[in-house]
């Protein structure tokens, strides 16, 4: 069976082939009686319309905005953060009529950086040594980054990780804790992790830490498995000289941290007290409810397309923006034992 093309449907309507490109491309263009006629034979010829990738190659542009990260693709849909950041991208670009694309780490025979059509680039927490972002550069690509370093002609939407994190640990010093613990995210190689977001976390625990003169005891935990967290902290927590308050990288660290005290006969906040990290939905429903630092995941992947959206429009982007972190009191944090 012949390929049905636009010309196909032209003959069968008498009307010229840029008439029945305007019918689905630029539909204001025609009369509603004849664009109904139009589709109609389209629809009886049994036309899918017109080639996505043609279409593309003629505007110049994909339609598509691609969100870059380390991750492999289940383990970021696996995070409750992750995806509300996702959820919130992919929702601001379709109310601008553009499409999310999620692409992963690279193979030997495929950089997404440099094989996937996109008018533009979200960097979230991508590391360079991981992802090869230099493609992007070379392809004239806006860029924004997200919960990264700073890259130089990039904007940038971060969190204040390190304000937070010393809010974290100056409510575990106001209230008389002395032995505290850090769970925090590991590397590769097992010691903490090289990313942004835990170099900054680090780095506010420390600032207040270091002025009350307090060591901490630090352990580290990858991402995945989910059971990792609670092995580490199970490790900081058996012992005699056992901290009696952790502050976590995440809260499922630190839901970690919970489930490791429970499992060593350790009460929250009784025995230990706990504090996590973004304010997750698990946070509040958890047992005891967690105490936390909130950050305001939606608006975060807000600003960072209406960023990307002003680079990509050739306009200067937006400045570089460092969203507010909040504690959140609730029930996992109290006094450390006598």
């Amino acid at each position: 069976m012949a390929k049905v093309t636009l010309q196909s449907i032209a003959d069968r309507v008498g009307v010229s082939r840029m008439t029945v490109s305007n019918a689905f491309s630029r539909p204001d263009q025609l009369s509603a009686e004849l664009r109904t006629r139009i589709l109609a034979a389209a629809e009886d010829l049994g036309y899918v319309g017109p080639d996505p990738a043609a279409r593309a190659l003629a505007r110049g542009r994909s339609g598509a905005v691609g969100i870059i990260l380390n991750d492999r693709l289940s383990d970021a849909f696996e995070d409750a953060i992750a995806s509300e950041f996702f959820a919130s991208v992919a929702d601001t670009l379709a109310d601008n009529g553009l499409a999310l694309t999620l692409l992963a780490s690279s193979r030997d025979d495929y950089v997404p950086s440099r094989d996937v059509a996109m008018d533009g680039a979200l960097l979230y927490i991508c590391e360079p040594e991981s992802v090869d972002l230099a493609w992007l550069d070379r392809r004239g690509l806006p860029q924004v980054a997200i919960d990264q370093d700073k890259r130089e002609h990039v904007a940038s939407v971060n969190v204040d990780d390190r304000g937070g994190a010393r809010s974290a640990a100056q409510h575990l010093v106001d209230l008389g804790h002395t032995r505290i613990g850090i769970l925090t995210l590991a590397s590769n190689a097992g010691g903490p992790s090289p990313s942004f977001p835990a170099t900054q976390r680090m780095l506010g625990w420390d600032d207040v830490l270091a002025t009350a003169g307090i060591e901490p005891q630090v352990a580290t935990a990858p991402y995945r498995p989910t059971s990792a967290a609670q092995e580490a902290a199970r490790a900081l927590l058996d012992r005699p000289d056992r901290p009696t308050a952790v502050v976590c990288f995440s809260d499922s660290f630190a839901l970690g941290v919970v489930r490791a005290a429970e499992s060593l006969g350790l009460s929250v906040p009784g025995d230990v007290s706990v504090i996590g990290f973004d304010d997750s939905p698990l946070a509040e429903v958890s047992r005891p409810p967690l105490t936390t630092v909130r950050q305001d995941v939606a608006r975060k992947g807000g600003l960072a397309v209406a960023s990307l959206l002003s680079v990509m429009g050739g306009q200067q982007p937006v400045d570089d923006v460092l969203l507010p972190t909040e504690l959140v009191v609730r029930e996992s944090a109290g006094p450390p034992p006598r």
